[in-house]
């Protein structure tokens, strides 16, 4: 690596969100540390077709010094409260995955343990999801953004966006340029080595132009130019588990008021997604190519849509995975050049953000040194592994046997580590705790019940609470979030107000 004293010259191999996500945070964030080049070709299209965010996005963009409403108008963003699922559990159920608490928890018991104590003694308290702000505003198309009062109920919704992907790389590239980092246009065609040590010297174009560096940053996407075809780091498949290997996706015209939601829609072989933007609505059919042909899935997409299509249908080939190691000798990788993991939980941008995160806690100012690196890939296979167990559960956790998909995902066996976290909570509602990775209690309670995985008892503290006031105390628990919910705006009114979608250029 450089000398001491000298800044690590970082070139960052394709653009798109993950590309620009890392130029502009080194650059905003490591300024001192690193020169950023980024090599893209305008004539590799992105992957993107509209994406559906989590609320950390929402940090991310506040440490480069975003303003959201200059960023969601630029985007055609909305806001999104959570996740709507429709049809998982058996036909005709429908459940959201908030992104908020359920009640509020009592000398340090979980809500869902009174809960499931008065469903469990007929007191009928009715659906989690009545306990829920996020859920009775996703309900009824409003938004607000939370108070700094800690105490209020409001405090405990989050959300993020929904926005164009399109639109965001540009956005991401202004930002970065903005703050030193440089572009260089052109295809990449290998990568050179240095004869002696194996690491990667150089990127080459091919016009002939070599672009050096000491630190690569590997954002080719799925072809995972760096890190798999040069450096050979194997793929983990985990299409054992997550069978989908296919996404027909389709732009339309909007009808009807604007869901602070996505949708997520089971189908025969898969699942189809509904992402509201302010300018229309992207859609996908996300599904298992040994279960449906591309055409059925095109045709069923199609015929879904809310409005009329935009553009044609595109088709991507995808296998779930990732790559053993995620940063192997001086070539790190981010977003789908290090693993991909289907749509459903919104998780590529989280993804992405976390890998940079890493990055620039184990920035190389001098040299690589082996426990950076360790650390970093030990970090990476815990976020993806995490959220690979989060997303099977919608499959496994499923009573449908009317296709033979849904057949064959509720029969497979699942990983250890989410078997054990089943039986905990069926057992007696718990759900284990974690410092850190994606995914906490609120998240895993929603689709667990959402999809009729119920616990058998609940925590023995939950007992002492005399039975007439567990039932006052739920009664309410619903009337503050009605309470709460009744002022709010509409989802359309707040967005015309507060972030109004830029015209698109001529």
């Amino acid at each position: 690596m450089t000398p001491r004293g000298e800044k690590v010259s970082v070139v960052v191999v394709g653009g798109g969100a993950s590309g620009w996500m890392t130029a502009a945070a080194l650059r905003k964030l490591v300024p001192q540390a690193c020169e950023v080049t980024l090599v893209e070709s305008d004539a590799i299209g992105i992957i993107g077709v509209g994406e559906a965010t989590l609320p950390h996005l929402r940090a991310f963009n506040a440490r480069l010094g975003i303003d959201e409403a200059g960023f969601m108008a630029a985007t055609k963003a909305t806001f999104k409260l959570g996740i709507q699922f429709e049809d998982w559990g058996r036909i005709g159920d429908r459940y959201l995955h908030p992104f908020a608490r359920f009640g509020r928890d009592v000398r340090d018991v979980p809500f869902h343990h009174f809960w499931a104590r008065a469903r469990k003694e007929g007191l009928e308290p009715g659906d989690l999801q009545d306990y829920c702000l996020a859920v009775a505003m996703c309900r009824r198309n409003l938004f607000a953004p939370p108070p700094r009062q800690a105490d209020r109920i409001e405090a405990g919704v989050g959300y993020a966006y929904h926005f164009d992907a399109n639109l965001y790389a540009p956005f991401l590239r202004r930002l970065a340029e903005a703050a030193g980092a440089r572009r260089v246009e052109g295809r990449i065609v290998r990568a050179g080595r240095d004869a002696l040590s194996g690491a990667v010297s150089a990127v080459l174009l091919d016009d002939g132009r070599r672009v050096a560096g000491d630190l690569f940053v590997d954002c080719s996407g799925f072809r995972s130019l760096l890190l798999g075809e040069t450096l050979g780091e194997p793929f983990e498949d985990w299409s054992r588990w997550l069978p989908c290997d296919r996404a027909v996706a389709a732009p339309a015209l909007g009808r009807g008021p604007i869901t602070p939601y996505t949708s997520a829609i089971a189908q025969p072989a898969g699942w189809r997604w509904r992402i509201p933007l302010q300018h229309r609505v992207g859609n996908g059919y996300v599904h298992a190519s040994a279960f449906a042909s591309e055409q059925t899935a095109i045709d069923t997409l199609v015929a879904a849509l809310d409005g009329p299509p935009l553009a044609d249908p595109r088709v991507l080939r995808f296998t779930a995975g990732r790559r053993r190691r995620a940063w192997v000798g001086n070539v790190l990788s981010v977003g789908l050049a290090s693993g991909f993991l289907e749509p459903l939980e919104s998780t590529s941008l989280y993804l992405i953000q976390a890998a940079i995160t890493q990055l620039l806690e184990c920035f190389p100012e001098r040299r690589i040194a082996d426990i950076d690196r360790d650390a970093f890939n030990r970090v990476m296979a815990f976020e993806y592994d995490r959220a690979r167990d989060f997303i099977i559960l919608h499959y496994h956790a499923t009573q449908r046997e009317d296709s033979p998909f849904w057949r064959h995902v509720r029969a497979t066996p699942v990983p250890d580590s989410l078997t054990e976290r089943l039986e905990l909570f069926r057992v007696r509602g718990r759900i284990p705790q974690q410092q850190r990775g994606l995914f906490h209690d609120p998240s895993w309670l929603a689709v667990l019940v959402g999809q009729g995985v119920l616990p058998r008892d609940y925590d023995c503290r939950v007992s002492a609470m005399p039975q007439a006031a567990l039932s006052q105390a739920l009664a309410r628990m619903r009337a503050e979030i009605d309470a709460a919910s009744a002022p709010m705006a509409s989802h359309d009114r707040y967005l015309a107000a507060y972030c109004p979608a830029e015209p698109v250029p001529a």
